[in-house]
């Protein structure tokens, strides 16, 4: 009886994170498309995502990611919020990085 209320917690609980990652990750493609993929497609040939796959990125690392996110939030005024900047961390890495 245990065993298996705990099973259902742990079940449930990965449910929860997993819904709310698919939540940030949604968020964050938001906020790619809205805010960034436009001025990377015209500085890029028209493929805005190119420039997170191309063979001489400048990213390397997540730390390199988050600072390359916060850097193009205060360069372009945008005004995100930290958790805006981390949904934005999450989906690219998830997308393009996997760090």
């Amino acid at each position: 009886m245990k065993s298996s209320l705990l099973i259902s917690l742990v079940l449930a609980l990965a449910s929860i994170t997993a819904s709310a990652n698919d939540a940030s990750l949604q968020a964050g493609q938001k906020l790619v498309n809205t805010h960034c993929i436009h001025c990377h497609a015209s500085s890029y040939g028209g493929n805005g995502s190119g420039i997170y796959t191309r063979d001489y990125r400048k990213v390397r690392s997540l730390n390199g990611l988050k600072a390359q996110v916060t850097n193009c939030n205060t360069m372009l005024n945008l005004k995100w919020f930290d958790d805006e900047e981390q949904q934005v961390v999450q989906y690219l890495n998830h997308t393009y990085y996997h760090f």
